[in-house]
């Protein structure tokens, strides 16, 4: 099994999680995040902001739809023709195992 951790713009979050769902991946769970990436933040005038606000989705996926799931977030989170800086970031880890609370199972 495999974690997905999305990090995206927060205008794009609905999107990509419309688009997950209709491809068959309803379970997710979304937060609301602050960070910076390789830009550092941006400059208004005399205000600098340096943590901006994003949004990060969380799901665990068969190893086999690692790929298919990272590239619907990517389709769905992508803004302009060529990307903007903080479009986002997607990480993969392993999971080991995954325990289901009401069931007791291990299992996704």
């Amino acid at each position: 099994m495999k974690m997905i951790r999305a990090i995206i713009r927060p205008e794009m979050a609905d999107k990509v999680a419309d688009a997950l769902l209709q491809a068959g991946y309803p379970a997710m769970t979304r937060l609301d995040v602050y960070g910076r990436g390789k830009q550092m933040g941006f400059q208004v005038g005399s205000a600098f902001y340096d943590e901006l606000p994003k949004h990060m989705i969380m799901m665990v996926v068969q190893d086999e739809e690692e790929e298919k799931v990272a590239r619907i977030i990517m389709e769905n989170a992508y803004t302009g023709d060529d990307g903007n800086y903080g479009d986002g970031r997607i990480f993969v880890s392993q999971v080991s195992k995954a325990y289901t609370v009401s069931t007791r199972t291990t299992n996704l």
